[in-house]
């Protein structure tokens, strides 16, 4: 079974309304109604809304015994102001759907009109339109809410579209998949002073430029094998914009990356052990916060080998690519909830703009491969 033109022809359509109409991590409201009501036409068994916060999940019941199969996509978008002259570009200033979540959640609405006309054989299948991907809070509110158990896995598959490999081939590998990664806030506390008098104050400025060495020395990157750990410092502030007062406060944002979530919690106990140390040796405090923790994401062999037969039965060839990646995804956590689960990386095109980037638009032509790709997996599973 596959789609009809006129199928992919209303997809496409409606991946474009959802493009214009971006909405943000944890504000998914327009677009988590957008989808509900899309669904409806399917006739699942069962819909659950806000989810989470503002996730939605179709259930297809076979009404025989059998496992639980969820098909995942996302529901955010950036904030980031899109460029170009699209003609569905965003119509909402300084937000814009530049990772492909709204081609993702597209090609679960492809899903759901094959699963409303023949059930699978046994199981349920379990379409989750997750929120808050791209801050990381987004699969741990939805396995934190109580309805979970209603759509609890045993098997979990998606896919993310992926900008630099070429279209019909995807990236597919079990093991390490993506990286595990936190934001670090660290605040160092002193007491500001005149300009002309600083050694009567407690200025951050040495601690602050002992940081910086010390974390970029912790985590330098490199190869992506066992032990790969990175810092990243993404901002910086010290002081006031004056140039009468020694500062008193500083503060300093970093990712770090670890390619486990035991590499990144070790990564993060050297970080704020270097921070207290140079805090001290300056006479100031510092304290933390912690944002944005995605877990590492790691495809369980049994339902890699699912997606690749998939990928076979489509004509979509693939190898491992660059895998496992730097970048994070919190698809992980429904494998750490107790599901099989593996994600494949389909190829947007070789010189397709990349994910994050002001031009990006997701290739409409993978709404019917990823349909396929998990029509197949899930006729595999349940029949």
């Amino acid at each position: 079974m596959t789609l009809s033109n006129s199928d992919i022809i209303e997809l496409t359509a409606f991946r474009r309304d959802l493009h214009r109409r971006p909405e943000v991590s944890g504000h998914e409201v327009e677009t988590a109604r957008a989808v509900a009501t899309a669904l409806a036409e399917s006739a699942p068994d069962r819909v659950l809304t806000g989810l989470g916060g503002h996730g939605v999940a179709a259930i297809y019941d076979s009404g025989a015994p059998g496992p639980v199969v969820m098909i995942r996509s996302e529901l955010d978008a950036l904030p980031i102001l899109e460029l170009g002259d699209l003609p569905h570009a965003s119509e909402i200033p300084g937000k814009g759907h530049l990772c492909g979540h709204d081609g993702h959640s597209t090609i679960l609405l492809g899903l759901a009109r094959l699963l409303s006309r023949q059930r699978p054989a046994k199981g349920r299948v379990v379409l989750l339109f997750q929120p808050a991907e791209e801050d990381g809070s987004g699969a741990a509110a939805v396995i934190a809410d109580p309805r979970f158990g209603q759509i609890a896995a045993d098997w979990a598959l998606s896919l993310h579209n992926m900008p630099g490999v070429a279209l019909g081939r995807a990236w597919l590998a079990d093991g390490p998949a993506n990286c595990a990664s936190l934001g670090l806030k660290i605040a160092l506390h002193g007491a500001t002073a005149h300009a002309s008098l600083p050694e009567t104050g407690r200025a951050p400025t040495v601690a602050l430029a002992r940081l910086i060495d010390g974390l970029r020395d912790m985590g330098p990157g490199g190869a992506m094998q066992p032990g790969f750990r990175l810092a990243t410092i993404t901002h910086l502030n010290m002081g006031e914009p004056a140039f009468g007062i020694a500062p008193g406060e500083a503060e300093l944002w970093v990712t770090l990356r670890g390619l486990s979530d035991d590499d990144l919690t070790a990564l993060l106990a050297h970080a704020q052990t270097l921070a207290r140390d140079v805090a001290a040796h300056s006479g100031l405090t510092v304290d933390f916060t912690i944002h944005d923790h995605f877990q590492a994401c790691t495809n369980d062999p049994q339902a890699t080998a699912i997606l690749g037969r998939a990928l076979d039965a489509t004509g979509i060839g693939h190898d491992r690519g660059d895998m496992p990646m730097r970048g994070s995804e919190d698809f992980g956590r429904f494998g750490g909830a107790g599901a099989k689960a593996a994600m494949v990386f389909l190829g947007s095109g070789l010189d397709h703009p990349a994910l994050h980037t002001q031009t990006y638009d997701f290739p409409d032509d993978l709404i019917p491969q990823g349909v396929a790709i998990f029509h197949h997996a899930i006729h595999e599973l349940l029949g």
